[in-house]
């Protein structure tokens, strides 16, 4: 009777008995099988959503970059078919607005017709009333003429569907085409 009580009223042989059982319960887990499985779960739960949410936030942004580069493209398109349609400033912008259905009414569209020299293209600019008479008269030489050019510049400020911490609320987009208007 006095062996039996024994390990029970010594607190170190209570806790050795516990500890083994407590291995001997759990010995089928000494095995490494399927902790890479379990370690890849606990990754892609933990980075996987994030990346995936920010990968799909910055998808809608370049897609949108994109629609809005290509609204001032189109818009260009239409004004550089003559000096009529440079003119037609409304007409550019709708052509704008229809080729960014996407981004809405937070499309700006700013249309511009200007003069440059032949010879200076990326120079001086000649815009107003009396641009043409003045790039007319600055373009001199032989070859040096006035050209029309139809420059349009787009933007718009987005706000993607699902916000991403780290990334930007809202993103600020812009485009720009130029292009020679035909004669």
């Amino acid at each position: 009777m006095g062996t039996d009580l024994q390990p029970a009223s010594n607190p170190l042989s209570l806790l050795r008995l516990q500890y083994s059982a407590i291995v001997r319960a759990f010995s089928h887990l000494r095995s490494e099988r399927g902790n890479a499985l379990l370690e890849v779960a606990l990754v892609s739960a933990l980075l996987g959503v994030p990346l995936l949410l920010g990968t799909g936030e910055m998808g809608y942004a370049v897609y949108d970059s994109i629609e809005i580069a290509n609204a001032a493209n189109v818009a260009a398109l239409y004004g550089m078919q003559s000096a009529t349609f440079a003119s037609d400033t409304s007409g550019m912008t709708a052509a704008a607005r229809a080729e960014a259905t996407d981004v809405g009414a937070a499309l700006t569209v700013t249309p511009t017709a200007y003069y440059a020299c032949s010879s200076a293209v990326g120079g001086t600019q000649y815009t107003g009333g009396s641009a043409q008479a003045n790039a007319n008269a600055a373009c001199t030489g032989g070859s040096n003429h006035a050209l029309e050019f139809v420059k349009v510049n787009t933007s718009a400020t987005v706000t993607p569907l699902v916000h991403c911490p780290g990334l930007p609320a809202s993103f600020a987009l812009i485009g720009s085409s130029v292009m020679e208007v035909e004669q």
